[in-house]
């Protein structure tokens, strides 16, 4: 369902920009259909496969995750777009290494807590230290807050001593705004998050222009297909953003509609971790609900202006194939387990 009115959402955001670019104005939508067609295709392949089989999968794709994430940052292999180093071109395709790291390291650290019980500490900084700090160097600040979230909630819930956290969660906070204050673009949108209006027409015109389409949707919207913001006035309409044309055209109440329907999804991912077979299965589904929750938080956090902006998509909504297949992989993990979960009963 989500995946289909993101297909909606995406044209309505895109169409006028597809055509000025493409002269197609169905171009964003037809590789977002593409990708959600192989991802749907990965979805029922891994819903088939025993959940148990991805503990032995869990070192060789983080390895693989790990050189991808080297990969991205050699010029000629890595794409430059916008500043930012993020993505791997092959041929007419290109995926985002990051992506792959999120389902990747929820593997690895499943695997690892479940069997690994003593002497965890050091190791577990040391992993988070080598992800994070080559996503910080792509740059994107926005994955690293994530992915260091899913390891914070992950190795908590592995009944961690409470004193790691004491060690763990003052340095994440310390390392996060330090990352945040050295680097002058991301210092710039901190501050625009304490003073929206310092620079209305620089680093504070995007969350300005979010504001502005959800304040001119009003209660009931201003309609399918009426959105003003989609006339290149709102940057990254298509991706991050389009949380903030939904609330255009729909309304207070379509987002809320929205905001409601995840956080049944949520909830229905819970019910699966809450009756898991194994503590494997349990952090397995666990580490899958945290990386929906986080973005979904974040992005509409941004979104309304009480977290920075910080690039994070809407699941299964934004624009971006990485994104769509990586989450569609996901469920399809979740679906496997659920299955165990029933036969248990």
């Amino acid at each position: 369902m989500f995946t289909v009115f993101g297909l909606v959402m995406i044209y309505e955001a895109s169409n006028v920009a597809a055509f000025q670019l493409f002269n197609d104005k169905y171009h964003f939508v037809k590789d977002q259909l593409t990708w959600a067609i192989f991802g749907f295709g990965l979805l029922i392949i891994s819903s088939r496969i025993h959940y148990k089989k991805y503990f032995n999968l869990a070192a060789p794709l983080l390895v693989v995750s790990i050189i991808s994430l080297i990969a991205v940052l050699i010029p000629g292999i890595g794409l430059k777009l916008l500043g930012a180093r993020r993505w791997i071109s092959i041929g007419q395709f290109s995926f985002q290494p990051s992506e792959l790291s999120k389902i990747s390291l929820i593997l690895y650290l499943s695997a690892w807590l479940t069997s690994k019980e003593k002497g965890r500490l050091g190791a577990f900084i040391f992993l988070l230290g080598l992800i994070v700090g080559l996503i910080i160097l792509q740059p994107d600040l926005g994955t690293a807050v994530i992915l260091t979230s899913i390891f914070m909630m992950m190795y908590f819930i592995s009944q961690a001593p409470i004193w790691h956290f004491l060690v763990l969660i003052p340095s994440a906070i310390v390392s996060i705004i330090i990352l945040a204050i050295v680097s002058p673009y991301r210092y710039q949108r901190l501050m625009t998050f304490f003073d929206p209006n310092r620079d209305p027409l620089g680093s504070s015109y995007h969350i300005r222009q979010i504001l502005i389409s959800l304040g001119s949707g009003g209660i009931f919207g201003l309609g399918l297909g009426a959105s003003r913001q989609k006339y290149q006035f709102l940057p990254e309409a298509t991706t991050d953003s389009i949380f903030a044309i939904i609330g255009e055209e729909l309304g207070f109440l379509g987002t809320c509609f929205l905001i409601i329907m995840f956080l049944i999804f949520l909830y229905r991912i819970y019910i699966i971790v809450k009756s898991s077979p194994d503590k494997f299965a349990f952090l397995l589904s666990a580490g899958i609900l945290s990386l929906f929750g986080f973005q979904i938080l974040i992005n509409i956090g941004a979104m309304v202006a009480i977290f920075p902006l910080t690039g994070i998509p809407l699941p299964f909504i934004s624009y971006g194939g990485s994104n769509l297949i990586i989450s569609l992989l996901s469920i399809g993990i979740l679906l496997n387990i659920s299955k165990y979960r029933v036969q248990k009963k």
